[in-house]
């Protein structure tokens, strides 16, 4: 069977096989992300007993050192792992580091947290740009491509973010698992799964051709293999250092201050080597990336505040079903993303055959104007609650389906442009910069948290309810103008971009 790169991007209908391969391996490593995720806020309010601003801090500070080693995973890829080994590096921590929260959740948590950061790190920049290789530059359905992975990355989120924090809060299976063990279980299960993720990769990888190899192939292999062995063990060495800075989120400001900027010093070298068509391009990648951080702040309140508003003020029935409203509000945009985006990205086709299809820009400043609606939503619960200040579950939901037409129309796009605007020989980099503009999302997502839960302390549960629902109304206006602003600076950024859609 011929596997040459040329005859991969040569493939007929709508995507390539290798996606499905693809779809599945993602699939399963976001349900160990999303439901070790969604469990975070909550496990350390209830079982570490940390107050609520405490734990908005840490868990805009673990998110984004996930997303910011996603940058540093994409540039050892990238210089001396490749894609393939990368991943499979990544993922084995990332089970190593479930596997340790399994064991004690309490005593080791930062432990396995360190784990799971580095280990994302190596995973997730690369597999999406594998997913970029698979097309040739110019491609009209990479799009489509990209939004059929991300309803993969969904479907995963979706069981993820609802079964770990269910189980973990004894709403599901509680007949089944001892309550002693249920945090056990729930932890445990993410490392069942990054297994299951691990294993697809690694049965189907011969079908991707040459796509992703190492890049050291012109060494000897003793000094390939000294390379790699070092970026194993440094990789292992920094854990220690994570844990501490995640603990004491006063050191994760500290590197937050330094890797975005050294990033940004770090392309400015690079494009010492490009033409300026090259890198308008670039810079047209780090104006989408800019803007990304907005929306990444204002949409990561779902691991945060969000974590603490559906504990406390919303009820626990959805069109008449009982739900446990952590795990909806988990899931319930993962659900509308699996429902919605493969028919946008059949959408987006559709659109380019009769040339009507918006422009990347477009979709980014559309993708700020649904966020806005949905936090406006969110405020708008205010007006249902009872005595007891809680709210519906169903009105909190609607939320969540018009703030997913606002992330269709951002974040796989996102991928797929950050792929067309960089050269090939920077693809990993830039789209670990892309992870890592959604790590400085997460972080100010857990700064924006953590002074609502400030402003918030001390307040009955009405109280709390009003003061929550207050912060998600200037969200609200915050991503209006977001989304205002992009469609007034599209012709720049158009330029910059020299004729790519």
């Amino acid at each position: 069977m011929n596997n040459s790169i040329e005859s991969i991007q040569n493939f007929k209908g709508k995507y390539p096989k290798q996606l499905w391969y693809l779809f599945f391996s993602e699939m399963w490593e976001r349900f160990s992300f999303y439901g070790m995720r969604g469990m975070l806020v909550f496990f350390m309010v209830d079982q570490l007993k940390l107050n609520d601003v405490v734990a908005n801090l840490q868990y805009g500070a673990t998110q984004a050192f996930v997303y910011a080693f996603t940058f540093i995973g994409g540039l050892f890829a990238d210089k001396i792992l490749g894609y393939r080994r990368s991943l499979f590096w990544g993922g084995l921590l990332m089970i190593v580091g479930s596997i340790v929260l399994a064991i004690d959740p309490k005593e080791f948590f930062f432990l396995g947290i360190g784990f799971n950061i580095i280990g994302t790190g190596f995973f997730k920049p690369n597999i999406s740009t594998i997913v970029g290789s698979l097309y040739k530059e110019g491609d009209p359905r990479q799009d489509a491509g990209f939004s059929l992975f991300y309803a993969g990355v969904n479907l995963g989120a979706l069981l993820g973010g609802y079964l770990c924090i269910a189980i973990g809060k004894r709403q599901l299976f509680e007949n089944l698992i001892p309550a002693h063990m249920a945090w056990h279980v729930a932890f445990g299960l993410a490392a069942v799964v990054m297994v299951v993720s691990l294993l697809t990769f690694t049965n189907t990888q011969r079908s991707l051709g040459s796509i992703g190899i190492s890049p050291l192939l012109h060494l000897t292999p003793k000094r390939k293999r000294t390379y790699e062995y070092l970026t194993y063990v440094g990789s292992l060495a920094v854990i220690p250092v994570i844990m501490i800075m995640v603990s004491k989120t006063e050191y994760t400001d500290i590197f937050m201050y330094i890797i975005g900027p050294a990033s940004l010093v770090y392309l400015f070298y690079e494009m010492r080597f490009f033409s300026i068509a090259e890198n308008k391009k670039l810079i047209a990648a780090v104006v989408f990336m800019l803007f990304s951080i907005f929306f990444w702040a204002f949409f990561e309140q779902s691991g945060g505040s969000l974590s603490i508003f559906a504990a406390n003020n919303l009820s626990g029935t959805a069109l008449g079903i009982p739900l446990d409203p952590n795990g909806v509000n988990n899931s319930a945009n993962s659900l509308f993303v699996i429902i919605f985006a493969p028919l946008i990205g059949l959408v987006w086709i559709w659109m380019n055959k009769r040339k009507l299809e918006p422009n990347t820009i477009v979709k980014f400043g559309l993708g700020f104007l649904f966020l806005a609606a949905g936090f406006y939503v969110f405020y708008y619960t205010r007006f249902f609650t009872n005595n007891n200040g809680v709210t519906s579950l169903d009105l909190f939901s609607m939320g969540w389906l018009i703030i997913t037409f606002g992330e269709l129309c951002l974040s796989p796009i996102g991928m797929s442009v950050m792929t067309k605007l960089s050269p090939q020989k920077l693809q990993a980099v830039i789209m670990g910069m892309w992870f890592l503009a959604s790590a400085y999302g997460q972080y100010f997502a857990g700064l924006l948290g953590a002074n609502i839960a400030e402003a918030s302390k001390n307040s009955t549960n009405i109280e709390k309810l009003l003061i929550y629902t207050d912060g998600y109304k200037q969200l609200g206006l915050y991503s209006l103008i977001g989304g205002i602003m992009v469609i007034a600076l599209s012709p720049f950024i158009k330029r910059l971009m020299g004729g790519v859609k």
